[in-house]
């Protein structure tokens, strides 16, 4: 027989969760409201996508989420933390050791190989300098890349570079990882294997994926779609993604 009060527990704790966020841009005397008392939870381990047009306030939730913004009000919570309580260092220490970030312009250092590259953080991580190698081959291995750990950002495709990126976010296998845009630069066919990578992320790691991007040809690759538009979420479904473990990915 199930306890009656056992219907008012909750089944878990979201990884992330914005309470009535509001989140505004002022320059002169213009005052452009972004965030309008939007309320979401995000789940472990899914890949979650945000989608919607240009300008629609998809970066701006990303950017708050993750701790890179600040909301004007409202409460931002992460693996049980409340943001909006930690100081500048605090904040910065939490990002480091549990999140990971994919950004659409890849943010590789031009005189690094791939190797060094998604080896950097992980010095700053305290870890040996055997651990942070063992984690920057493997993580390069699991994006297709153990063939070109030698290479700079140059002699890399966009495909390429992007999983370099991802590769360096994984290394440090964060619970949370942010995706802004990661397809935006590249062609259907890579776009489309950056999003099985991140998905695979997710389901293999128990991951937190959360994408934001405006491409429509991505929302089948999701596990959960949420529509933006004008900073509301106007719907929120789910989806039965594919997982593709395609061992021969476009370069």
């Amino acid at each position: 027989m199930t306890h009656p009060a056992a219907a008012t527990v909750p089944l878990h704790t979201p990884a992330l969760r914005a309470e009535n966020i509001r989140k505004a841009f002022v320059s002169g005397q213009q005052h452009t409201q972004v965030l309008d008392g939007l309320t979401l939870d995000i789940d472990a381990g899914e890949l979650t996508l945000i989608s919607g047009p240009s300008g629609c306030g998809k970066s701006t939730l990303l950017a708050i989420l993750s701790g890179l913004q600040k909301v004007d009000s409202g409460r931002v919570q992460a693996l049980g933390s409340e943001l909006g309580q930690l100081d500048l260092r605090a904040l910065e220490r939490f990002r480091l050791q549990h999140t990971g970030f994919v950004f659409q312009g890849f943010n590789l250092f031009p005189a690094l190989s791939a190797f060094e590259q998604v080896e950097l953080p992980l010095n700053h991580m305290g870890l040996s300098r055997e651990e942070a190698r063992r984690r920057a081959q493997q993580s390069l291995e699991e994006v297709g890349l153990a063939h070109r750990t030698r290479l700079r950002p140059s002699e890399l495709s966009g495909g390429e570079k992007q999983r370099v990126a991802i590769a360096r976010a994984l290394a440090k296998e964060p619970e949370l990882l942010f995706a802004d845009e990661p397809t935006s630069a590249l062609d259907a066919a890579n776009g489309q294997m950056i999003i099985d990578i991140l998905h695979r992320i997710a389901h293999t790691h128990g991951t937190t994926v959360l994408c934001v991007s405006h491409d429509p040809r991505l929302v089948v690759h999701a596990d959960r779609v949420l529509a933006m538009e004008d900073g509301r979420i106007l719907s929120d479904r789910r989806t039965r993604a594919p997982l593709v473990d395609n061992k021969e990915t476009p370069s």
